[in-house]
């Protein structure tokens, strides 16, 4: 993608997280073999709670103010996304992002980068 700009992603999919149905969308997705990419995609705002992120990439995304609680993002492409404000308590995060980068996303708005030691 040439831009850093947020994008509305056109997949029915991504349309049911927006409408904040996680529950159809982890169904949904566990019957499909084709995930679209949600990169620079705009969560911001949404409770995302019990979201099923294995697999997704959420690279660049936005999550400004969103509610992620107890997500699992551990086997998730975030590079690049920022979670200013957003509630994520018990989240998991990938491996290669170091604490800082979270906290720094978090309390400025900061796109996260993957550590390049992992």
């Amino acid at each position: 993608m040439e831009t850093d700009a947020v994008r509305h992603i056109k997949d029915p999919l991504y349309e049911t997280l927006r409408k904040e149905d996680v529950a159809a969308f982890n169904k949904e997705k566990l019957s499909r073999t084709d995930l679209p990419s949600f990169a620079h995609g705009d969560f911001r705002g949404l409770d995302l709670r019990g979201l099923d992120a294995k697999g997704l990439d959420l690279s660049h995304a936005y999550f400004r103010g969103a509610d992620l609680r107890g997500v699992d993002f551990s086997h998730t492409d975030m590079e690049g996304a920022s979670i200013a404000g957003a509630k994520i308590s018990g989240c998991f995060f990938p491996h290669r992002l170091e604490a800082d980068e979270i906290v720094m996303s978090l309390n400025h708005g900061t796109r996260m980068r993957y550590s390049a030691g992992k």
